[in-house]
């Protein structure tokens, strides 16, 4: 990740650092994303131990750079074999966190200038798909809510919302289901824009390791 600036030196040591000052084993960390740069979950071994001993419960999202990643089915079943018990994964689904209702998807950039996918990448598919994606996720997500209450809040790799982009398809999804927090990794090496900026009555998020200095960000969207 050194690509991507200074920042990123020496990052894993930060990370675990500051993590452990500021999580206790009674929170949730919602990671949207781009875990490891490993292309299977025998290599990915390393990376997801290094989460499971932190403290808390983490729950992980897909990036675009997770190649390890799996049927949920399989990473389930890899997790359990090596005792990776602090781990669980928010995809194509909701869970209860504390006070809130976690939800989200992958997302994605539908601008070719906005992506390094390869020439024949069909993004009105692509989009069309993480567009359903979220809507399983907010639906289940809608049920939890009747059952235990809370704000519903979503997670993503890509930013719905960046700049002068707008992917209208995830932006109407989120809408429809009435959320008002959407948080957002993928952005790296860009450290003078806003944490947040509202769009169409939901409040966007970068929450990006290196944006945040390895230090996890306390989540209070109803007191903003």
């Amino acid at each position: 990740m050194d690509k991507f600036g200074a920042r990123w030196t020496d990052h894993t040591n930060k990370l675990i650092k500051r993590w452990r000052a500021v999580v206790n084993e009674n929170d949730t960390v919602v990671i949207p994303g781009d875990i490891s740069w490993a292309m299977n979950l025998e290599e990915a071994r390393e990376d997801l131990r290094i989460i499971h001993e932190l403290p808390g419960r983490k729950l992980i999202g897909k990036g675009n750079h997770d190649y390890w990643w799996g049927t949920v089915t399989k990473m389930k079943e890899f997790l359990d074999s090596e005792g990776f018990h602090t781990i669980d994964f928010l995809y194509n689904n909701a869970t209860v966190a504390e006070d809130y209702i976690i939800c989200g998807s992958r997302g994605w950039y539908v601008e070719k200038r906005l992506q390094n996918a390869t020439e024949n990448a069909d993004y009105d598919k692509i989009v069309a798909r993480e567009a359903s994606r979220l809507r399983m996720s907010l639906e289940a997500a809608v049920k939890l809510r009747e059952e235990h209450g809370g704000d519903i809040l979503s997670y993503m790799h890509f930013p719905p919302v960046f700049g002068s982009f707008v992917c209208r398809e995830l932006v109407d999804v989120l809408k429809e289901f009435g959320v008002r927090h959407c948080y957002f990794g993928h952005i790296h090496g860009n450290y003078s824009v806003p944490r947040s900026v509202e769009f169409e009555g939901i409040t966007f998020t970068l929450i990006a390791a290196d944006f945040l200095d390895f230090i996890p960000m306390i989540t209070m969207p109803i007191d903003w």
